[in-house]
């Protein structure tokens, strides 16, 4: 091929070549995007609606269900759930990644506006939200105080700190927790308005008449206009004190006579704690499209100049979680990563070459290939992440091959006596196809995974494109920059060009090349034990990889860890509060822990009661700790929240990767069915009983807990009429007094408050005291509910769920260390098929339903890159034949990987019964590209060795002997490139701190694949060269020179 010979001749040429790719690389630096992952544009929509004071049961039956049936008829959904709790309804929509988030969100919006009319009238409109990204927040920032109270910390908040927050580009949300929003609370006392004759109807009745805003006008004279307003409202608790609820037989009646009106707040049913202050946090969500890292930093700078200098007195902050540490960490691992690996490449070129002058030609050509892939990562829209920034590591060892192997070759023709620019020309020559066919080989392995769906393809397209941009420029270099190179600095031995060491290595790897052939040529004597042995590592390769414990991503050292805790059903706020300030006390007192932060009445899936919790555990930075989060976890926290009394805790790192909706836990099974709930109870608990026998499980829960009393008046509906009581007047009696809605709205500081008037708690402390409350009869006399009713107690569901719109259990879980992801989801499954009746169906949430829909489609794609490579080498060999014996490395190399994997677990298991900690090795994501990746690399090997015993046939030799020498002549370029590639992955398999388990499960792949695959190849691919290559009839024993 001429081509390279252009750039021999013209040196000037390919330079000008390299260096505009390179500066192109460069300037795309300041362009790209710094991120965690890729852009991921999974949204998901939420349609909540409060009712407040009704049941789970009238909420499903009256709202979530014909809310839920109108939304699921939008386009572009993925799945449907819902919740349904006393007061509030959540319905929760998760979108496909290919569908457009505003169009959806606009069909929504009308569905649900179409719907308002058949919902209750007392209910609230619905409120549709929207969430894209990554739903888990990026920040929180904590504001507490010794003087204000948590109303005024919030007003604070509202009026000054958020503003400012959300105002910051690239914030999508600044969500204020445990938040304590001003009300105006009128507590009402049953005796004494039964003793002025006064019922809780009139009251809302009073509140709703007196309180009311008016929008009177203006003058309009000849000349001038005069805006006009009128005090129809109320604004102060005092001016609520002197409202005439009643007048009787002259008498008034005031508010004051009959409750005590205080400025207080809407809820009193979450909390936040902050160390051991009670606090109100905001939580920081950045969009999708943002970069985690500036607008954290711009967050962190309005944090500096704005909000602390201007904090009232008494008022106190601090942030007690910055995800922007991991990230930053993690990518600062992975750059530390690629310098360790270029520094390795260029010793172990050096070692094999023994010249710092051929050093310098791959040496160059790797930044070249590296910093261009940059700006062909701008071009695709892609961002520099973590998974660009593997995809770069790996490009180290890979990129280097295609110079090492034009070099090698050059280097070898001068080593025969030819001058240093006829050897670039007829060495460039021989190999300018093989490396088009290694080059596109490669980009053709990561082509298939650019068609995955789902959130796995989203992550790993950015991953795979930019490897393959690395690799197509490194061919292009290895075809313009290195022969060029090789011509101006190699040397030939006459000149002086070789030193002693270079000498010496020569000699060493003639003596290797020569024990070689003689083992390869008796080897070839039984070529037939040869194919059996690939044919038992190709059928080992099945059975070791569903040997393989399976997992969606291995756990990654975050450094926080999420408890989520559940109490009775019957405890109060004060009784919770308790014992998670016990959990905190136990937890902050650990070593490595640096701040802890607790939200009582909040649950991860939104719709929290005051009997569930979250706390957020964060431990020192990495270099200030020696166990790891996993350790700590394990060994710690775990055997904590067994010791928690009155809650039950679960303890887990934050998911490995993003996932789309979710409870948060790492199992989350869900049993559908079109029965009534309660009739799941008893399979469910057989299930988990099944579960909890097999010992895979640390923790199991299920979101079916039929134990929330229940009190239900029961009224006599015959003495009612009698005394000429109708439901509706009752009904709002009892809602006026106990259910907490608000009556209307009051105006403080120009923003507007809810008005609520309720019952004192020392008169609802129980169902009984209900029976004393009073309403009117006919006759305007009052009487006590307990004439017309009497209390029946029973038992309730504490939520009510849906999944796809069927009703739903899931069972949520934290399977024991060790015990993987694929596992743990096939114990419930089986335990599922062996108890459910037709009718019941299986899914899956969160990570568990990621890894099941997403998890083998990767498998998928290795057959896909198999087949695809295998039609591209057949094209460009114009043979059938020649490409089965090329990929016959591939099973090798696969076969190696995955007993290397087994070995791996095994001394894992032992490890852990003597205490020590060693990595395991599971299927995931990471190791599934590896394997992808180790078609690609492995190919090579038999590409170079198939080619050049091809050449070696058109010059006259017998078809064994061109094998022979062709796989002796490659020996050393097979072993450079491997021993570059191999040792290039050990900063990754020795990683730890951020990002470390992705790192070491990729790099564990590629490294022992390819060890091992090369020992098979040099044996395998001749023998089957013997059994399938061509045979073009000669019969030379050796090269005419």
């Amino acid at each position: 091929m001429n081509f390279t010979d252009v750039f021999i001749k013209k040196p000037v040429l390919a330079w000008v070549v390299s260096l505009f790719i390179l500066l192109l690389g460069i300037r795309a630096v300041s362009e790209l995007n710094v991120r965690q992952y890729p852009e991921l544009q999974n949204a998901m929509i939420t349609v909540t609606t409060t009712y407040v004071g009704a049941d789970a049961d009238l909420i499903q039956g009256f709202i979530t269900a014909p809310l839920e049936r109108e939304v699921a008829t939008a386009d572009g959904i993925d799945y449907i759930s819902s919740t349904s709790a006393a007061g509030v309804s959540i319905i929760q929509a998760f979108l496909r990644l290919d569908a457009d988030p505003n169009a959806v969100l606009t069909q929504v919006a009308a569905k649900v506006n179409k719907m308002r009319s058949e919902l209750p009238t007392e209910s609230e409109d619905p409120v549709i939200d929207m969430a894209e990204g990554d739903t888990t927040a990026a920040m929180y920032l904590a504001f507490y105080s010794d003087i204000l109270d948590n109303n005024q910390t919030t007003d604070y908040l509202v009026r000054v700190v958020e503003p400012l927050l959300a105002t910051v580009p690239g914030v999508q949300k600044a969500d204020i927790l445990g938040a304590r929003t001003f009300a105006m609370r009128v507590w009402l006392d049953p005796e004494k308005m039964a003793a002025l004759g006064v019922t809780a109807s009139d009251v809302f009745g009073a509140l709703q008449a007196n309180n009311v805003l008016s929008a009177v006008g203006a003058t309009k004279g000849a000349q001038i206009s005069i805006d006009l307003t009128a005090q129809t409202d109320l604004n102060k608790p005092e001016e609520f004190e002197e409202l005439i609820v009643r007048e009787q037989d002259g008498a008034t009646i005031r508010l004051r006579d009959i409750a005590s009106v205080e400025l207080g707040a809407e809820s009193y049913n979450t909390t936040v704690t902050f160390g051991e202050e009670a606090a109100t946090f905001i939580a920081i969500e950045v969009a999708p499209d943002a970069n985690a890292l500036d607008v954290i930093q711009a967050v962190h700078k309005v944090w500096d100049e704005d909000i602390i200098p201007e904090l009232p007195e008494g008022l106190y902050a601090d942030i007690p979680y910055d995800s922007t540490e991991y990230i930053q960490n993690s990518i600062d691992e992975v750059v530390k990563t690629i310098v360790e690996a270029l520094i390795i490449v260029v010793v172990v070129i050096f070692l094999f070459l023994g010249s710092v002058r051929s050093v310098l030609i791959p040496i160059l050509a790797v930044p070249v290939s590296m910093v261009g892939a940059l700006f062909l990562m701008l071009v695709m829209g892609f961002s520099i992440n973590l998974l660009t920034l593997l995809a770069m590591v790996l490009a180290i060892g890979i990129v280097v091959d295609d110079a090492i192997i034009i070099l090698e070759n050059i280097h070898r023709h001068v080593e025969d006596g030819m001058a240093p620019f006829d050897a670039a020309i007829k060495g460039a020559r021989e190999l300018a196809w093989p490396v088009v066919a290694m080059t596109t080989t490669l980009v053709a392995v990561y082509l298939p995974i650019g068609f995955i769906g789902g959130l796995t393809g989203t992550l790993f397209v950015e991953f795979a494109f930019t490897l393959a941009g690395a690799v197509i420029l490194s061919g292009v270099t290895a075809l313009t920059l290195s022969p060029m190179l090789s011509a101006k600095l190699l040397k030939a031995p006459g000149d002086g060009g070789e030193s002693k060491l270079a000498a010496w290595l020569d000699e060493r790897f003639d003596n290797l090349k020569h024990r070689y052939q003689r083992v390869l040529h008796s080897t070839m004597n039984d070529k037939h034990v040869v194919a059996v042995f690939g044919g038992i590592v190709l059928v080992s390769c099945y059975f070791l990889f569903v040997s393989t414990p399976a997992e969606l991503a291995p756990e990654e050292d975050q450094g926080f860890i999420i408890t989520i805790a559940d109490s009775d059903p019957y405890s109060t706020m004060e009784y919770f509060q308790k014992n998670t300030s016990l959990l905190y006390s136990k937890a902050i007192a650990l070593e490595e822990m640096d701040k802890v932060f607790l939200v009582n009445g909040m649950s991860s899936s939104g719709a929290g009661s005051v009997t569930n919790g979250l706390a957020g555990l964060v431990l020192k930075p990495w270099d200030q700790r020696t166990r790891s989060t996993k350790a700590v976890l394990e060994q710690d926290v775990q055997g904590i929240t067994h010791d928690i009394p009155g809650l039950k805790v679960a303890a887990f790192q934050p998911p490995p990767l993003p996932t789309g909706g979710g409870g948060g836990f790492p199992v989350e099974f869900v049993v559908g069915t079109t029965q009534p709930i309660s009739a799941a109870a008893e399979l469910i608990e057989q299930i988990v009983g099944k579960a909890y026998e097999s010992r895979k499980f640390i923790f199991l829960d299920t979101d079916l807990k039929i134990d929330k009393p229940r009190a239900e008046i029961v009224i006599d509906r015959e003495k009612a009429a009698a005394l000429g009581i109708d439901m509706a007047s009752l009904s709002r009696d009892m809602a006026s007094m106990l259910a907490g809605a608000h009556a209307n709205r009051f105006s403080l500081e120009n923003r507007s408050y809810k008005v609520i008037p309720q019952v004192e708690r020392s008169e609802r402390l129980n169902p009984e005291q209900l029976l004393n409350y009073y309403t009117r009869t006919r006759d305007g006399e009052l009487i006590p509910l307990s004439t017309i009713a009497t209390i029946e107690q029973s038992v309730q569901p504490q939520l009510l769920k849906r999944f796809q719109q069927l009703n739903a259990v899931t069972i949520s879980a934290v399977p024991r260390p060790g015990v993987p992801l694929g596992e743990a989801l096939q114990v419930l499954e089986d335990a599922a098929n062996e108890v459910l009746p037709q009718g019941y169906r299986m899914d899956y949430s969160g990570q568990s339903r990621q890894f099941k829909t997403e998890g083998s489609q990767m498998l998928m794609t290795f057959f896909f890159a198999l087949i695809i490579i295998y039609l591209v080498l057949s094209a460009q060999f114009e043979s059938w034949r020649d490409p089965l014996i090329m990929l016959v490395s591939v099973p090798m190399s696969i076969g190696g990987a995955l007993l290397s994997m087994a070995i791996l677990n095994v001394v894992s298991t032992f490890g852990a019964f003597n205490g020590l900690y060693i990595p395991n090795a599971t299927m995931n994501i990471y190791t599934q590209v590896g394997l992808v990746t180790l078609i690609g690399v492995i190919s090579k090997h038999g590409i170079l060795i198939v080619e050049f015993a091809n050449q070696l046939q058109e010059e006259g030799l017998a078809k064994r002997v061109a094998i022979e020498e062709a796989t002796a002549i490659r020996l050393r370029p097979v072993l450079m490139t491997t021993a570059a590639l191999v040792i290039a992955m050990f900063p990754m398999l020795m990683a730890d701190g951020p990002g470390a388990g992705s790192r070491f499960a990729m790099g564990f792949v590629i490294a022992t694949g390819m060890t091992m695959g090369t020992l098979f190849t040099l044996f395998v691919v001749p023998a089957m060269y013997l059994y399938l290559g061509r045979d073009r009839g000669n019969t030379g024993t050796q090269l005419a020179h």
